[in-house]
C-alpha cells in the first residue's frame, strides 16, 4: 500500500495526471450491456430512417468501419456518408442480432451479432456477422469500429 501511495506522490510531484478506476455512478455489467445493445440498436433505426445526425451520434469522431466488400471508411464523416449511401443502393431492411457483448477492458465493450440484409425485388438477401467496439466516455457508450463479415463457404 505504502508503495502504491509514493507511486502516486511521484506521479502528483511530476504533474502527470492519473485516474483512478472506482465503484460510483458506473454502471453495471448488466446495465453497460444493455446500453451498448441500445446503442446498436439506434444504429440500425437511425440508419433505417435515413437520419445522419442520429447516425452520426453513435460514432465517436475516429470511428472505422470495414464493410463486407472491402471498403474501408476512416472517420464519422465518412462513415455516416458510406452508411447512408449504402443503405440506399441495398435497400432491403437491415436487422443486426447481437449474440455476445464481452468488455475486454474498463470502459470498452466488443458486441458481436448477425447483420442481415432482407431480400428485395433487386437484390437476393445477405446473411452475415458484425463485430462492434464500443467505448465509453464522459458516461455515453458510442461505436468506434465496425467490422462486416461474410461467412466463408463450407468446405
Amino acid at each position: 500500500m505504502r508503495s502504491a501511495f509514493a507511486v502516486l506522490a511521484v506521479f502528483c510531484v511530476m504533474g502527470l495526471s492519473v485516474q483512478v478506476a472506482t465503484s460510483g455512478p458506473a454502471q453495471s455489467k448488466g446495465g453497460d450491456e444493455t446500453a451498448v445493445r441500445d446503442v446498436v440498436a439506434n444504429y440500425v433505426a437511425a440508419r433505417d430512417r435515413g437520419d445522419a445526425a442520429a447516425v452520426a451520434a453513435v460514432f465517436t469522431e475516429s470511428a472505422d468501419q470495414l464493410t463486407s466488400s472491402g471498403e474501408w471508411r476512416r472517420g464519422r464523416d465518412e462513415l455516416v456518408r458510406g452508411t447512408l449511401a449504402s443503405s440506399k443502393a441495398n435497400s432491403g431492411a437491415r436487422t443486426i442480432t447481437i449474440k455476445t457483448v464481452r468488455f475486454p477492458a474498463a470502459g470498452v465493450a466488443i458486441a458481436d451479432g448477425e447483420y442481415a440484409i432482407a431480400a428485395t425485388s433487386s437484390a437476393q438477401a445477405r446473411n452475415m456477422w458484425t463485430s462492434f467496439v464500443l467505448i465509453r466516455a464522459g458516461g455515453r457508450w458510442r461505436i468506434d469500429a465496425i467490422r462486416n463479415m461474410l461467412p466463408a463457404p463450407a468446405q
